[in-house]
């Protein structure tokens, strides 16, 4: 594909199917859900998100730090020490993953009854 057909595309594309290319997937969702509020090592992340693999934790990670939502921080030590937090710009989907919590109960009070 052309560049110009790929930045043609890009501006003619709906916003939500942007944030959809963007955060697809239950992982990506579920790792910010994580780091909203706190900084975590690879490992803590990992214990939260117990059917996760490790190979595709690695991948979301590595996507969201290329989108600029997420900063990975690497301590010069032996062994290493990895953490990860969200950006300024990743803070801003704070109020998307609340809105989302609460529709999830909602959702699930009204599935039980």
């Amino acid at each position: 594909m052309s560049k110009e057909l790929e930045i043609k595309e890009k501006f003619e594309k709906c916003p939500v199917e942007t944030a959809l290319d963007v955060l697809a997937g239950k992982w990506k969702i579920l790792i910010l859900w994580y780091l909203r509020r706190d900084t975590l090592r690879f490992n803590e992340l990992q214990k939260m998100l117990p059917r996760i693999t490790q190979k595709m934790l690695i991948q979301k990670l590595r996507e969201l730090e290329d989108d600029g939502i997420v900063h990975r921080e690497v301590y010069p030590i032996v062994p290493p020490k990895v953490e990860y937090s969200l950006t300024e710009y990743g803070k801003t989907l704070n109020p998307i993953l609340k809105q989302m919590y609460f529709w999830g109960e909602i959702h699930k009070e009204k599935s039980f009854n």
